[in-house]
């Protein structure tokens, strides 16, 4: 029998609501309005577009994900004041030092279980993710991304922010086929490293496809900021040339 689909809904950049087992996981809370953050190194991230939900409307959260605390594409001012109420914040080693409250932080390939509300196991793996080139840690901060496991329950991958196919190889050799993968792609550039890609660009979301055998794909983290520099055309795009256009889930 097939595995069920697991519900997603996403709520512009990275901000997405994940069912899994009765349990409601949501990644990388960004609510803000439009607006200008300064960056250390000078200049600033400009977010384009608000968040899609009210964080009040959204309903009882079990636990976020976050991939990291340090940019605030991935954790904006609003997404920080609803960590506080939110039982449960996985993320970096790090950053759960930075955020203190209910943050715990993981290492890449350490695991947490938690309880559906029918008493079942789900395991939240944190996996690794490289957020640039090569030899991009000491600049941009540790990352990580997450993998859902349960018994009789789909397996899910959120990538967090990362640009790395080797990244995505290893965790397709502990976790692959995937039944969702929820790929953060947009090819997120700031003029670091050259401009580098700092996320996945649209050919390498397909192929992290490919790799990771993954029945859906849903992306996220391609819009509402202006350095995301692909959006939702290329992604189609790359995902019809790679003949994978049926895992795209664009809704």
């Amino acid at each position: 029998m097939a595995a069920a689909v697991t519900p997603v809904q996403v709520f512009g950049g990275p901000t997405a609501l994940i069912e899994y087992g009765g349990l409601r996981l949501l990644t990388d809370p960004t609510f803000d309005a439009a607006g200008e953050y300064p960056i250390p190194r000078g200049g600033a991230l400009v977010k384009t577009h608000p968040g899609t939900v009210d964080p009040a409307a959204l309903g009882p959260i079990d636990a976020v994900l976050l991939s990291h605390d340090e940019h605030p594409d991935n954790l904006d001012h609003s997404g920080r004041k609803f960590l506080a109420d939110v039982p449960l914040t996985l993320t970096t080693r790090g950053g759960a030092e930075r955020l203190g409250g209910t943050a715990k932080g993981l290492a890449p390939w350490q695991s947490v279980e938690l309880t559906t509300p029918t008493g079942a196991p789900v395991t939240i793996t944190a996996v690794p993710a490289q957020h640039g080139p090569d030899g991009c840690e000491p600049v941009i901060g540790e990352v990580i991304g997450f993998v859902l496991t349960g018994p009789g329950l789909p397996v899910v991958y959120v990538s967090g922010d990362n640009a790395s196919l080797d990244v995505v190889g290893l965790v397709a050799q502990r976790y692959a086929p995937v039944d969702t993968a929820v790929l953060f792609a947009g090819a997120a550039r700031t003029g670091l490293f050259d401009n580098a890609l700092l996320t996945l660009d649209s050919a390498r979301a397909a192929e992290a496809a490919r790799l990771l055998g993954a029945r859906r794909v849903v992306p996220v983290h391609f819009d509402s900021w202006a350095h995301f520099t692909e959006g939702r055309e290329p992604l189609a795009a790359a995902f019809t040339a790679a003949g994978l256009s049926d895992v795209l889930d664009l809704a």
